[in-house]
């Protein structure tokens, strides 16, 4: 075999290892792709799914809400009325105890409506619906609570808002319901790169080692997962409960109101 015939060989042996090379190189970055497709398709339905739940819940904690201000709240103003209007047929004079009992039924039932507009709850921001909510637990003396919000505020995306307002929402749940606390304090703050809220009680706490399911830990921690968030609650017993939530910005949420 002369040098032209081992060359042309070798070359042909080098075209060969070339075309193997080229081939394994697509099929990897094929079979890459499709698992990344896959990743992002599951992400999407898992994504989706949970906000469909997540609105749900909303739904039924809105009804839950409404009912119970219809029930126990305008429905004892209501009741107080009537007794204050019989008993104002022999002393006129209380009539005008009548009118503010009146009046704040009144306020109640438009405060309410609120709630029950369901337009008017989706066109309200991430704050605007915290907000509503701090205002219904004073009004209602639930427990005494209030919101601070720093920063430029940053318009995010609507679906992530939703999902976020049901972590806080069922944060305060679990306050009011079981923690047997006199406060609860909220900051929202817009940082250039990233949203921080934190939410903290002075209720009785619970250790650390204790049964984290019983106030909805898992449900919160998937929500924040779904969104690329950081989310960790600490609590210490007989010393409160604080949940701090780190949601870092979208490229496309970054025009500032």
């Amino acid at each position: 075999m002369d040098q032209k015939e081992i060359a042309g060989l070798v070359s042909v042996l080098i075209l060969l290892v070339l075309v193997v090379v080229i081939i394994t190189l697509f099929t990897v970055f094929v079979r890459r792709k499709n698992k990344l497709l896959e990743e992002q398709e599951r992400t999407k339905k898992a994504f989706e799914k949970e906000l469909s739940e997540t609105q749900i819940e909303i739904r039924e904690e809105t009804l839950r809400n409404i009912s119970w201000e219809l029930h126990d709240n305008i429905g004892q103003l209501m009741t107080l009325a009537k007794i204050q209007v019989q008993l104002a047929k022999n002393r006129p004079e209380t009539l005008e105890e009548v009118a503010d009992t009146i009046g704040k039924g009144i306020h109640e039932l438009r405060t309410l409506s609120k709630l029950i507009n369901p337009e008017a709850l989706k066109s309200l921001n991430l704050v605007e619906a915290l907000n509503l909510e701090i205002e219904r637990f004073n009004r209602l003396e639930f427990i005494k609570s209030n919101i601070l919000v720093t920063g430029k505020e940053y318009e995010i995306d609507n679906e992530k808002e939703i999902i976020i307002f049901r972590i806080l929402q069922e944060f305060f749940s679990n306050t009011i319901k079981h923690s047997k606390a006199s406060h609860l304090n909220v900051e929202v703050d817009y940082r250039p790169d990233q949203l921080v809220i934190s939410a903290i009680d002075n209720g009785v706490g619970f250790t650390s080692d204790g049964d984290f399911s019983g106030i909805g830990m898992k449900n919160m921690k998937n929500r924040a997962k779904v969104i690329g968030a950081d989310f960790k609650i600490t609590s210490e017993k007989n010393k409160g409960t604080a949940l701090k939530l780190n949601y870092k910005y979208d490229s496309n949420e970054l025009d500032v109101f």
